[in-house]
């Protein structure tokens, strides 16, 4: 059993690093692999070219986990939406057709996505026995933000749409959970034995719509995990101290912190689960001294409990891979 679900699993302290993006457009090696394959949704769908790109940074830092190469908008395409990655834009999704929605069927869902399961077959059967293979999905709510297009620059939402939309939007939630309960279980049976939740999104949800649209859903979630007997963690960005009411309803395995989070409030309010990451990625950005200034508060801070070493949000495509190196090799020598 790897650290990492030795940790998620039996709150053993013991420890655990990895970094969301980890595969990425940082490194080098995957530059080269882009560069020959511009078109981003064909190469998420590339098994080889995948398994390559998510085992690129073990190779490079032999970091404990390994997490596949995909993305979360792998779903509303194979539920039957365009989805097109535009560099400098980012993704741009086809308008929403809900009577097409309604008619997806679970086996074509499936075969649309078996390349993603056929790369972590590959990857699981490369990637050493001792180190997780973590999977990922995005949660319905953060979906349906780039589905709808409901707020295109994404820091503020139209309240008077949004509650125009609420049959919508919860009809949209009810099928995406049973869909993205079937790709979790995919997942699983090719080889992933640690799920990660990204609500990327949740901080724009309304207070009084958290519970329909983020905690609810997140629970159906993370109780078919359990059933699975996979860990799970969870992250729900952008909520602030709500992530103490997230985790007392939801009750996932870990949770990722953001950096808006203060690590001393999160061990003192965040009780029965593993905390994961916090860290600015744009420390990395910075000198050496800030970078091991910024990892020691959050080290120091959860020396006493289980805890996974991470960021609070994604490798930037700034980031110099010998800061991550040094990063890595300073939280592995920390024994203060």
């Amino acid at each position: 059993m790897s650290n990492l679900n030795k940790i998620l699993l039996n709150k053993i302290n013991c420890k655990s690093i990895w970094f969301m993006r980890q595969a990425g457009r940082y490194l080098p090696e995957f530059q080269k692999i882009r560069s020959k394959n511009q078109n981003f949704l064909e190469l998420c769908l590339n098994s080889e070219l995948s398994s390559e790109i998510t085992l690129q940074p073990i190779k490079r830092f032999d970091l404990d986990s390994a997490i596949i190469f995909s993305d979360i908008l792998i779903v509303p395409y194979a539920l039957g939406q365009g989805v097109k990655f535009t560099k400098g834009f980012g993704p741009k999704l086809s308008n929403f057709n809900l009577e097409e929605f309604l008619r997806n069927e679970k086996k074509n869902f499936s075969n649309k996505l078996s390349p993603i399961y056929k790369a972590i077959d590959i990857t699981r059967r490369k990637l050493d026995k001792k180190k997780s293979l973590i999977s990922f999905i995005g949660a319905p709510w953060t979906l349906i933000v780039y589905m709808l297009n409901i707020k295109e620059n994404k820091k503020e939402i139209d309240l008077g749409e949004l509650y125009k939309k609420k049959k919508l939007v919860d009809q949209i939630i009810e099928v995406l959970e049973n869909f993205l309960c079937i790709h979790i279980k995919n997942q699983i049976n090719a080889g992933a034995d640690v799920i990660q939740v990204f609500d990327s999104w949740a901080g724009l949800i309304p207070n009084e719509n958290l519970n329909d649209y983020c905690f609810k859903p997140n629970t159906k979630i993370t109780n078919f995990c359990k059933k699975q007997k996979i860990p799970i963690i969870c992250f729900p960005k952008g909520i602030k101290e709500k992530y103490e009411d997230f985790n007392n309803i939801v009750r996932p395995d870990g949770i990722n912190l953001d950096p808006e989070i203060n690590p001393l409030w999160a061990r003192e309010k965040l009780k029965n689960v593993v905390v994961q990451g916090g860290l600015n990625p744009n420390i990395l950005l910075k000198t050496d001294e800030d970078i091991i200034e910024g990892a020691t508060k959050y080290i120091q801070t959860f020396k006493e409990i289980p805890y996974v070493f991470n960021l609070g949000h994604g490798l930037l495509p700034e980031t110099d891979p010998d800061k991550v190196s040094k990063l890595i090799k300073f939280y592995r020598n920390f024994d203060g």
